[in-house]
């Protein structure tokens, strides 16, 4: 591919768009953002070559590049949002935190997690990243990805609502 031939792109195209969707769709939580988060992505990969030498796995190089693509997209619907349209919203929601029954609800048991928990569990469980890959992607020292996968799974064995979900 770094020699120009469209159809390496093509392949690498083919075999990582479906994850890098799934991946702004979880961050983002909207599949339109997705879409347009996957061909800002690919645009950016694009535009390395030629001269690009990929020094890690693909996923590695491409999660931080998808989550910040994603962080700029939510930041621009923010603020192309009315903020009578955010007041009335919240004029709807329910007065407790917690909906009714969301306990129940795994979403809801790993909305408990700092968001660097979260970030580490799903890249190890949910993305296959290895330790060194998810440091790699996240840009924090090995040490630090190993302690928030350690905490997050400590406070997730911890919680009672996770007997329901893992097996310890």
């Amino acid at each position: 591919m770094n020699a120009g031939e469209a159809e390496a792109f093509t392949v690498i195209y083919q075999r990582y768009r479906d994850w890098v969707v799934f991946l702004a769709r979880r961050i983002t939580g909207s599949e339109d953002l997705a879409l347009d988060v996957m061909q800002e992505t690919f645009l950016y990969f694009l535009g390395k070559f030629p001269g690009f030498t990929l020094t890690c796995q693909l996923k590695t190089f491409l999660y931080p590049v998808v989550r910040n693509h994603s962080l700029n997209a939510i930041g621009k619907t923010r603020r192309l949002q009315s903020g009578v349209e955010e007041i009335r919203h919240l004029e709807h929601l329910p007065s407790s935190a917690v909906p009714p029954g969301a306990c129940d609800d795994l979403e809801a048991l790993l909305s408990s997690l700092s968001e660097d928990h979260r970030e580490t569990l799903m890249l190890r469980f949910i993305d296959g990243l290895s330790l060194g890959e998810i440091a790699e992607a996240t840009g924090v020292p090995l040490g630090t990805a190993k302690s928030r996968l350690h905490h997050a799974i400590s406070k997730l064995r911890e919680d009672p609502r996770s007997r329901e979900f893992f097996i310890k």
